[in-house]
């Protein structure tokens, strides 16, 4: 099975109205790997799927139960390959919130994205956190989960500046990887002359 047939069969179990309510669409799930492909800390497989769906699925049978899982854990690769490579990125939608904020796929990619955050939102702020603040600001103000705050109410009245802000994510996750993901610069010991 190809790689897209595999996603395309991962997307119908997923979009499926029969999953547990509170787990992630395709969508989301790919906003969700992302952010676990970016995160300095490791999230263990049992763990991210555990969050993923909010509870076991009901799978038909085993088989398609390892269908699902090696179909997410071949996303997760692809995703973390185009991070660390120099290919665009691909993303599973378009970045616009249309008539219908709550119902756009990219508001789905922002909830999935900060999802993904969440489960490790110490790592993420550990060591740069104004600047990875920053730089997740349109995914923040994409996802709508902190419309309520003040600051964030005022930045989703302005739909030209939200816009504006959704386009830049693409960008926005490469210089979150290179600032999580790259190894730290390691002092060159000189060694004492004779």
């Amino acid at each position: 099975m190809s790689f897209s047939e595999q996603q395309a069969r991962l997307r119908a179990f997923l979009d499926a109205d029969d999953l547990y309510e509170e787990a992630l669409d395709y969508v989301a799930t790919h906003g969700y790997l992302t952010a676990l492909s970016i995160c300095p800390d490791l999230v263990e497989e049992e763990e991210w799927m555990l969050e993923l769906f909010g509870q076991e699925p009901e799978y038909q049978d085993t088989a398609e139960q390892e269908e699902i899982t090696e179909a997410l854990r071949q996303l997760k690769a692809q995703i973390a390959r185009q991070l660390a490579s120099d290919e665009d990125f691909e993303f599973p939608c378009e970045f616009d919130l249309g008539d219908e904020p709550a119902d756009s796929d990219i508001r789905a990619w922002c909830i999935g994205f900060m999802e993904g955050v969440f489960l490790r939102e110490d790592i993420w702020f550990e060591d740069d956190e104004e600047e990875v603040s920053e730089l997740l600001l349109p995914v923040m103000v994409g996802s709508g989960l902190f419309d309520e705050q003040p600051d964030f109410a005022e930045i989703a009245n302005d739909e030209e500046l939200v816009a504006s802000m959704l386009v830049q994510i693409p960008d926005i996750l490469t210089t979150l990887f290179l600032l999580l993901q790259a190894p730290e610069e390691k002092p060159v010991l000189l060694k004492p002359r004779d």
